[in-house]
């Protein structure tokens, strides 16, 4: 589950970064090409953007079998983001 410094941190990336996450949180596991056109970003913008949710551990990378050369993106399963979740963690402590 996300602390609430990993949550901070998400709210300090920059807007592009947060709509790849969203889109990932909504669409599931994805490729960067299907990322971009879920997103309408550039590539190089969702390529950066995947970085910097791949600092903070939030987003995984995985091989696409289908065609391997892309790569597939999913939101890190050991880490539960939804704010409804932290919320939740917030209440009960």
């Amino acid at each position: 589950m996300a602390t609430q410094s990993e949550l901070e941190d998400i709210d300090d990336l920059p807007p592009s970064a947060k709509l790849v996450f969203k889109v990932l949180e909504y669409k599931g596991a994805l490729t960067q090409k299907e990322i971009v056109e879920e997103s309408m970003l550039s590539a190089r913008t969702v390529r950066y953007a995947l970085e910097r949710l791949e600092e903070l551990e939030v987003v995984e990378e995985d091989v696409y079998f289908a065609d391997a050369r892309q790569n597939l993106y999913e939101i890190d399963a050991s880490c539960d983001t939804s704010a409804d979740c932290a919320d939740a963690k917030n209440c009960a402590d």
